[in-house]
């Protein structure tokens, strides 16, 4: 009961992450999506057989001796299919199944009848594939029957049959196989590129804890993007294809087996259904395992990562002892994990290889007693044996493809929580009304409770202040205080606990840290950020970097457009200037600096801030240099407990602070 359980929660997150690329979820349910792939399918089936009939009547009319020679029975059989209620029945399904697509024709927009199109082509390759492999099971058995009655002629005319049909497979196969992944790459662009949107929509990237390997967070969201998307578009494309191959290829090679043992047909579904159940039982363990390989193996990539992107500050401290350490840890227990896994693939290997090795005496057993009784030919067996793999094979894909449909099952799992989370942060984001424009264009607190997320810890408590334009603010306190939380909370990263928070527009609103960002990007893109670098000239980006004493970076670097390593090649104080530039290119009204000026002279310091009041920018600043406090008119002093005190800055004493009592 658990794996039906189980085996229906995946279908349930498979339909979330599929049915978006094909039809719009807002719009439909899933049992129409379910419909329409069932009225792709009759739309195939129909169209291949209109195919086939067109390619019969065709030949007949133009090269009778083709038939003859390449299609022997086959006009008969095309004829009897629309004598009989197969043909008609089969017509009727097709018209249905191309008034669903009808009915549902404005749901698929945006380039959504693109994968719609592609399925269907491949499916029809497939069909094609399949009766050319019917067709080949008789051509196996008159082979043998001519080699068995001495008969020469018989032998090589079949023979040229069986290449024809060889020639007529191999490019159907060729392009069925660049169908296939082709559909799966465009699926992963539009995967990976919602995905990314919504990564990046509501500070997504900011509110999920993608380090934190204890917590019960999303871990590693970089790899889910990259490869998870990939490896789930691919592996779902190709077992949603290879499942209707093989749904296909029981029917089309179920009549065959039927038509020449009805018992070996019937043992053949016993002893698969017997297997598949084993097979099942034995690898539940196998789809924990991988989603904790998955995630593993992005932990101990990360570290490598984060060893690279401080190789700096690692090399200073001579620090590579405990950086092997972690990342040996990390190592470590990715290799553990593997070695539990491998020890239960090597367990359903076993089961697999005699679920194969067992399969292989069936048709003996069947077939044999009925040889020898002359009920049928020798070619029967070679026939027999090729639709029973055939059969076998459609109905075993379970046990064949375990391991790989336990993977899958893992980046389901793994890519469904991953849009659960982003969703539910997108969700709580639209009922917040966390972004309020001012009435009088200024920052306004109202009686703001202030704690961590996830904390009960008070850093700000009924704290009311109000930063007017041109309004300067310097916020004061021991370390620890909640001075850069107090800052995130202004810059509308945090949510008070309590109170209300009113800001100006974010477009007028510019926070810069102590660390300032550098994208990955040419030096334009870096002073212009996040603008489009496109709206200033050389020139102009020439002048704010003398404004900012950095003109030494424009002889090194004449090319606005060259591309570099950039936090490894600016030293802090020179990326706190070009900050600084990035600043007064956006020409915001408010200012939050949280120590922007640290690791620079006192002189640099005064040059900057004094730009800021020039160009009349209000400003919220972090600091702990007295020199700071004659570029602001009001200094806020928090204590950490909660307590706050506010004050003219002239009356605040850096040595002693405000008295708390």
């Amino acid at each position: 009961m658990k794996i039906l359980q189980a085996f229906r929660s995946q279908l349930v997150k498979l339909q979330r992450l599929a049915q978006p690329y094909f039809l719009p979820v807002e719009e439909t349910s899933a049992w129409q999506f379910l419909l329409l792939i069932v009225a792709l399918l009759a739309v195939v089936v129909g169209t291949t057989l209109l195919l086939l009939t067109f390619i019969v009547a065709l030949s007949g009319a133009f090269i009778p001796e083709f038939q003859t020679r390449f299609l022997p029975g086959v006009p008969e059989r095309v004829t009897g299919l629309w004598r009989g209620p197969a043909g008609p029945a089969i017509t009727f399904l097709m018209m249905l199944g191309l008034s669903c697509f009808g009915v549902v024709r404005n749901k698929l927009r945006n380039g959504r009848w693109v994968p719609w199109l592609m399925l269907g082509v491949i499916l029809l390759l497939i069909l094609v594939i399949n009766g050319i492999n019917v067709g080949i099971s008789f051509v196996a058995r008159n082979v043998e029957n001519a080699l068995v009655a001495y008969d020469p002629d018989g032998f090589w005319k079949i023979v040229a049959i069986y290449a024809f049909c060889l020639v007529l497979a191999l490019p159907i196969r060729a392009f069925q196989s660049y169908l296939v992944p082709k559909l799966g790459l465009l699926w992963r662009e539009w995967l990976s590129g919602k995905m990314l949107g919504r990564y990046l929509e509501n500070r997504a990237y900011y509110l999920l804890n993608p380090n934190d390997e204890d917590a019960e967070e999303i871990d590693n969201p970089d790899q889910r993007i990259s490869q998870d998307t990939a490896s789930f578009t691919n592996t779902s494309l190709s077992v949603t294809v290879e499942i209707l191959a093989a749904f296909l290829t029981f029917f089309s090679f179920i009549i065959v087996l039927w038509s020449i043992s009805s018992k070996l047909a019937l043992w053949l579904l016993i002893y698969s259904l017997g297997g598949t159940t084993i097979v099942v039982f034995a690898s539940r363990k196998l789809v924990a395992l991988n989603n904790q390989q998955l995630k593993l193996e992005a932990d101990f990539r990360y570290g490598l990562v984060h060893i690279r992107d401080n190789a700096e500050s690692i090399a200073f401290y001579r620090g590579e002892n405990q950086e092997a350490k972690e990342a040996n840890r990390r190592l470590g227990d990715a290799i553990k994990n593997y070695d539990r896994l491998i020890i239960w693939e090597a367990l359903i290997s076993v089961i697999q290889r005699s679920y194969d090795y067992f399969s292989r005496f069936l048709p003996w057993l069947v077939i044999a007693p009925i040889y020898f009784a002359k009920q049928v030919d020798f070619g029967v067996f070679g026939q027999a044996f090729i639709a029973f793999s055939q059969v076998l094979g459609s109905v075993s894909y379970i046990v064949n493809n375990i391991d790989r449909l336990s993977a899958f099952s893992a980046s389901i799992s793994r890519l469904e929580a991953f849009q659960g989370k982003v969703d539910q942060i997108g969700e709580i984001a639209n009922k917040r009304d966390d972004v309020v424009e001012s009435r009088n264009n200024s920052i306004l607190l109202n009686h703001i409770d202030l704690a961590p997320p996830q904390s009960d810890r008070l850093l700000i408590k009924d704290l009311s202040l109000e930063v007017a334009p041109l309004q300067r603010v310097l916020v004061v306190g021991p370390s620890g205080c909640g001075k850069t939380s107090f800052l995130r909370m202004v810059s509308g990263l945090w949510q008070p606990v309590s109170g209300e928070v009113q800001r100006p527009a974010f477009s007028e609103l510019l926070f810069i840290p102590q660390k300032p960002y550098m994208i990955l990007g040419t030096l334009r893109e870096q002073l212009c950020y996040p603008q489009d670098s496109s709206r200033f000239s050389n020139q102009h980006l020439r002048s704010v970097l003398e404004e900012v004493r950095l003109p030494e970076l424009t002889k090194r670097y004449p090319d606005f457009d060259i591309k570099q390593d950039w936090p490894r090649l600016l030293s802090l104080g020179e990326q706190q200037r070009l900050a600084f530039a990035r600043l007064l290119l956006n020409s915001p009204s408010f200012v939050v600096l949280d120590e922007a000026t640290s690791a620079l002279d006192v002189n640099t310091e005064k040059h900057l801030y004094n730009l800021l009041s020039d160009r009349e920018m209000a400003f919220v600043s972090v600091g702990h240099r007295p020199t700071l406090r004659e570029f602001h008119d009001t200094v806020l002093e928090l204590d950490g407990n909660g307590g706050w005190k506010l004050m003219p800055s002239t009356s605040y004493d850096f040595n002693y602070g405000a008295n708390f009592s």
